[in-house]
């Protein structure tokens, strides 16, 4: 398995909507501390965020295939974690619009939890769960890719690098989930493999290590966090949604 070297970067601290209003960006520590406020105080508790998440990504991935959308075939790949959970929900959605979705686990023994339960209600749906094995037989239109998300802490191993790689080689175009895979969400840094994605739909509020080399389009989605969690940690927080539940981003 090959791997890409590591650029040396800088954090992205700010970003613009098309309307001009001023999005702050944060580093991991800070939006895993969004995540527990949420949790644990304010809510919306783990699968509202996650069930939000994944419906936007659905839509998304809808809007960036176009009127062909319900021809064509998309492919997600998920980890064990949150993140994993997302695109699984993603799949759902997809799958009860009648589109071709195909799901790929990097490790499903490690499913718990909410991520657990949402691949549970998918064997409802029509989408179709491939096993790892069978990842060099998948010629998608689209790949999703919720394979880690903000959690990065080394070098991706095992099969989720696996599938990290596959996508380099894939022709399909790449959606990822929050941050691309491999991508540090503090840094940018790519200490092993990494997505180069085509579209990044990034949760609540985007990430420092987003840049445009890896990220391509960047859209932020809106999973239902309260303005006064942002505030607690010291955040200038304007909501830029208005009538819309995701919204592109400009670098700045």
């Amino acid at each position: 398995m090959s791997t890409r070297t590591a650029d040396t970067v800088n954090p992205i601290s700010r970003f613009v909507t098309a309307h001009g209003i001023e999005v702050p960006a944060v580093d991991a520590a800070q939006m895993r501390e969004v995540d527990r406020i949420a949790m644990e105080e304010t809510g919306p508790n783990l699968f509202q965020m996650m069930e939000n998440a994944g419906r936007n990504l659905a839509r998304l991935a809808i809007d960036v295939l176009g009127d062909r959308w319900q021809d064509a075939t998309v492919l997600v790949l998920a980890g064990s974690g949150g993140n994993g959970g997302g695109g699984i929900c993603a799949a759902r959605h997809l799958a009860n619009r009648n589109a071709r979705v195909r799901l790929c686990l990097a490790d499903p023994s490690k499913l718990q939890g909410v991520p657990a339960f949402q691949r549970t209600i998918l064997k409802s749906t029509s989408a179709q769960e491939i096993s790892f094995d069978r990842i060099q037989d998948e010629h998608p239109d689209l790949v999703l890719d919720a394979l880690i998300g903000y959690g990065l802490q080394s070098a991706p191993s095992g099969h989720v690098a696996d599938l990290i790689e596959w996508t380099t080689s894939a022709a399909a175009r790449v959606l990822a989930l929050d941050i691309p895979s491999g991508v540090d969400a503090t840094s940018g840094a790519t200490p092993g493999v990494f997505v180069s994605a085509r579209w990044t739909l990034t949760l609540a509020l985007p990430k420092k290590g987003l840049r445009p080399q890896v990220t391509g389009e960047v859209y932020l989605a809106d999973i239902g966090i309260p303005a006064a969690v942002y505030q607690r940690l010291g955040v200038q927080y304007v909501s830029p949604f208005g009538r819309d539940f995701y919204v592109p981003l400009a670098f700045q």
